[in-house]
């Protein structure tokens, strides 16, 4: 049965689809601006465009340029596209990309342009926005022409996967899956996970290595690194953690994005309102024997240590990886962090940060996503002939070589050079943290500045470039592996036994690896969509009072205090239907499994 929300979603597109023909939508430009992106026709790579010659233009298109509006979950930016990768696009395809980004503009976007009968041009919804606008009729039918597109038909299996899951779906293609791989969906191939505990190895090293039994251990260790390197080189305070709530309440889940991170590392994954054991089993998020009420404890007790940057509360997520930049932070959680810090030079000297295993500890982590990430890039209904072309062949070049090299690994000469050997090899490493300047030839500005705002990929970073036998992921190329085999990364495999963090855990059993699927989950109803925005709201509000709590009897307080408020608004009944929900996935899982 469709929801009340869906069931209102569908009556305004009835309603205003009249006033939508002959005249066209209004569209929503965002806040940036145009920039000239620049025409001149951009240096031929090495890395090939095998498959995309048929999509592809030749050189620098000409005319007037296409603007596409791209309406994406995944974009922290919102505005046209500028910078290098505007030029790569602009003289390959002449369109511009116009990026409405709910991040920025907020989450009733996404009611507000559903409702017009027009979300964009090309789609980034997450799962269940997008079951949704297939059937509201917000999303194109493509069945008819992306076979005809190499690149795109070579992941035939994981796309078909998604679109029959869809119910009731007749053999129709709709989406395509973010970050597909071409591995299986049990496997792990990366060195490092998404999340784990990340010290400086340099004041790790300052500290005699020490064993870390658990999270009082490592605050203990924390809090010798800040006593000791209370500031930086540039004397700026550093603290060990700095948070941000930008984040807060997104992907789904309920509560504030640094803690529900944190879980993971000990093996439970948040679901909505409901946490996931190692078991398959769930429990509320509310219970105080789950790991959201340990990790926030643990956020709680090194602020009463004062290991959390006061600006944790206030500061956004730019300000926050300016400090990581700066070397003002000392514990890093996600994997991408270190490129705000690791570069070849510091892997060298010993100051980079890397993995560092607490006893009691066992990682949560998804297999290679096979099947895809969870979200979905799709084309909108209301797209004309025109635009329907450009976007099939912007999308079949996304997912190419060439395309993902530029994705992944940036622009050759610049970030990256083809050596004697036909290896590729890493220049410039800082070119994201340090923002470099890029030449003219490419557009100038920036690195970071020009950086592709999408923010979401077809194709992961790890899975293997077919010309080159490497992953696209800069990192796991041969080269690098040589070249960041230093003293550090030595004297790192003796103390722990392992060359790679993953291995580590692998070889301790300290990896709980969720296979990976693709299932189209159920949608909120109006009344649980309702409860889920009270509760989130309430959860974000207490976990941030907490972490500042006076005194353990007032955080405990505080606890009871929120899971009551819940308890008014519901929660029971969303933790149902959360169970229910993700009961599906667990199956599939299973499944998989076997």
């Amino acid at each position: 049965m469709k929801s009340k929300k869906l069931v209102s979603l569908l009556c305004m597109v009835a309603l205003t689809a009249t006033m939508l023909a002959g005249c066209g939508g209004t569209s929503d430009t965002g806040s940036g601006t145009t920039s000239d992106s620049g025409s001149s026709t951009a240096a031929t790579t090495d890395s090939g465009n095998a498959g995309t010659a048929d999509t592809a233009d030749d050189g620098a298109a000409s005319g007037d340029a296409m603007t596409l509006e791209f309406f994406d979950v995944a974009a922290n930016y919102q505005g046209v596209q500028t910078g290098w990768f505007a030029k790569v696009v602009k003289d390959r395809f002449n369109i511009e990309l116009n990026i409405i980004a709910p991040q920025v503009a907020g989450d009733a976007i996404y009611q507000t342009r559903a409702s017009s009968g027009n979300l964009g041009d090309i789609l980034i919804l997450e799962s269940g926005q997008f079951k949704e606008c297939v059937e509201a009729g917000l999303v194109k039918d493509i069945s008819s022409d992306i076979w005809n597109y190499s690149n795109l038909s070579g992941f035939k299996e994981q796309i078909d996967m998604l679109n029959n899951s869809l119910e009731g779906n007749d053999g129709k293609t709709y989406g395509i899956p973010t970050e597909m791989m071409n591995t299986s969906p049990t496997s792990y191939s990366q060195d490092v996970i998404y999340s784990s505990p990340l010290l400086r190895w340099d004041l790790y090293k300052e500290l005699g290595c020490p064993d870390i039994a658990d999270l009082d251990g490592l605050l203990d260790v924390l809090e010798e690194m800040m006593k000791n390197h209370p500031t930086n080189d540039a004397g700026d305070a550093c603290y060990p953690m700095s948070l941000w709530p930008d984040w807060d309440g997104g992907d789904g889940m309920l509560g504030i994005a640094n803690v529900v991170q944190l879980t993971t590392w000990y093996g439970e994954k948040i679901k909505g309102s409901v946490i996931l054991k190692p078991d398959g089993t769930f429990i509320p998020l509310t219970d105080k024997d789950g790991s959201y009420y340990k990790m926030l404890k643990f956020l709680y007790n090194a602020n009463k240590r004062g290991l959390v940057d006061p600006d944790s509360a206030t500061q956004d997520w730019n300000a926050a990886c300016a400090k990581m930049s700066a070397g003002q932070v000392y514990l890093m959680w996600y994997s991408w962090q270190v490129g705000f810090w690791n570069s070849t030079d510091r892997l060298k000297d010993g100051t980079a940060f890397i993995f560092t295993p607490v006893a009691d500890q066992s990682y949560y982590t998804d297999a290679d996503s096979y099947y895809g990430s969870g979200r979905v890039f799709a084309v909108g209904s209301q797209v004309d002939d025109a635009k329907y072309q450009k976007i099939l062949e912007f999308l079949d070049w996304y997912a190419s070589p060439e395309g993902l090299m530029f994705q992944h690994a940036g622009i050759e000469g610049f970030n990256y050079e083809k050596g004697d050997d036909g290896r590729f090899y890493i220049k410039n490493s800082n070119a994201l943290m340090d923002n470099l300047p890029v030449p003219e030839e490419w557009g100038g500005a920036g690195y970071n500045d020009g950086n592709n705002a999408i923010n979401q990929w077809i194709v992961s970073a790890n899975s293997t470039n077919p010309l080159t036998g490497e992953t696209y992921a800069t990192t796991y190329w041969s080269t690098y592996k040589e070249e960041t085999m230093t003293d550090m990364k030595k004297e790192w495999a003796e103390r722990f036994g392992a060359d790679e963090p993953v291995g580590y855990m692998k070889a301790n059993n300290k990896l709980v690896i969720s296979p990976n699927v693709s299932v189209s989950l159920p949608t909120d109803t109006a009344d649980i969509g309702v409860i889920r925005n009270q509760c989130n709201e309430t959860i974000c509000d207490y976990s941030w009072r907490m972490i500042y709590a006076s005194d353990d009897a007032s955080f405990d307080a505080l606890w009871d205090e929120m899971s009551a408020t819940m308890d008014g608004f519901g929660f029971q009944d969303l933790m149902k239907f959360d169970t229910e929900k993700h009961q599906i996935e667990v199956d599939a899982k299973n499944a998989v499994a076997k």
